[in-house]
């Protein structure tokens, strides 16, 4: 953890208990970069090799490891390594900034024993500073040594920045009636409104496909949760969601992304990623209730998602939700400035199980204490109709409070 000691009240009870995945190894170490007293240095190893997909911030001003990772990607070639450090995002920061990790890349290659362009790199933190690449090289020997299939949530500890619980999930699924694995883990708090992708996510698992087929998953799957949270509307320069699939489960012979054998894996993978996405949205800076927002009756199922984005993103609404109060009005707001077709004299809000609007204005002697009752809990739930057409869509976020001032207004101290 970064700055704050006190864990979010929306955390998980525990981290799930991780299965080794054959061809995965994993250490950590501490560079002292930014933290004291933690490792803040993660390296994994794929001795064999893996089949690699990515999805990567659009930020036109995205890191130099974003660019990086897109660039290998390109390659189809099979993954060895990934290095994610914590508190420099490596971003901003011109040619200085590509030779500091141009030598941490050459560094790992060089231990490992295989070609720059089969390392990834990660990395998250304060944008606009150099990254000293000495104190991350000076670590190389000493976390590759430590290499091993154990250790997943120090793992996912170690690429913590203003994180306040580590984030895991695991599934199992079957391929063909191969029995296979799949873990995940990500990072993620503030700065949190993904466009293409997540704050820093990785998912490995045993299952034999081909990039294609693990490229398509892995897009559809992120459209349907890391891009569909946000907590404060602002899309990361260092978004970076990769999946590794190691194929030690034995060959499942996929070729074919809507081959039915995928069925019962692409379930689990969905849903891995749903799991983590919400945990980082339950993680937001200084939140205190967690949101879902579902929008219906849309043109189609994007601009119900742009209206819902609109209601998630709007500060008065999550203040709102943050004081408990039932000021459905800022919903109605949302929904209008959202730039998305909206029938004002059709529109229905239900907070809870209430419902407080229908034909354009609010449901005579609707019970408001009823909402009250609803926001002083810590899991909100919004329905929206905008009466247009069909088109649907689900989002989540989380409150606005003072403690997400008081986390980014000394962030750099």
């Amino acid at each position: 953890m970064a700055k704050t000691e006190k864990i979010s009240p929306l955390a998980p009870d525990s981290f799930p208990d991780f299965p080794e995945i054959p061809g995965v190894w994993l250490a950590t170490a501490a560079t002292g970069m930014k933290y004291h007293g933690r490792d803040d240095l993660l390296c994994v190893s794929f001795p064999d090799g893996a089949t690699v997909a990515g999805v990567l911030t659009r930020s036109q001003t995205a890191s130099a490891p974003v660019d990086l990772c897109r660039k290998n990607l390109a390659t189809g070639r099979r993954a060895r390594a990934l290095l994610v450090n914590a508190g420099n995002a490596n971003a901003f920061t011109g040619r200085a900034g590509e030779q500091a990790m141009m030598s941490t890349v050459k560094a790992v290659s060089g231990k490992i024993g295989c070609e720059t362009d089969e390392v990834y790199i990660s990395s998250t933190g304060v944008i606009g500073e150099v990254m000293a690449a000495e104190k991350i090289t000076a670590q190389i020997d000493r976390i590759t040594e430590k290499l091993s299939p154990r250790g997943w949530q120090t793992a996912a500890q170690a690429i913590l920045t203003t994180d306040t619980f580590a984030k895991g999930a695991v599934r199992q699924a079957n391929i063909k009636d191969v029995p296979v694995k799949i873990n995940g883990f990500a990072k993620g708090s503030g700065m949190i409104a993904p466009d293409m992708a997540t704050m820093l996510a990785y998912v490995f698992t045993d299952a034999a496909l081909p990039q294609n087929i693990l490229q398509s998953l892995l897009k559809t799957a992120a459209d349907k949760s890391f891009n569909a949270i946000t907590v404060d509307s602002d899309t990361s320069t260092s978004d970076t969601l990769l999946a590794f699939a190691t194929g030690a489960a034995g060959s499942c012979a996929i070729t074919d992304i809507n081959d039915p054998a995928l069925t019962e894996f692409r379930a689990g993978f969905d849903d891995l990623l749903l799991d983590l996405a919400q945990q980082v949205v339950r993680d937001g800076e200084g939140a205190s209730k967690f949101i879902e927002i579902t929008v219906t009756g849309a043109e189609d199922g994007r601009a119900a998602k742009a209206i819902a984005m609109s209601i998630a993103n709007s500060p008065l609404v999550k203040t709102a939700i943050a004081g408990g109060d039932a000021n459905w009005g800022r919903i109605v707001m949302a929904v209008g400035k959202a730039g998305e077709a909206a029938d004002r004299d059709r529109l229905e809000i239900i907070i809870g199980d209430q419902k407080v609007t229908e034909y354009g204005m609010a449901v005579p002697g609707y019970d408001e204490a009823a909402c009250s009752r609803h926001l002083a809990g810590e899991n909100i739930i919004i329905s929206v109709d905008v009466g247009i057409a069909r088109g649907s869509s689900t989002v989540w976020s989380c409150d606005l409070t003072h403690g997400y001032i008081d986390i980014n207004a000394d962030y750099r101290s």
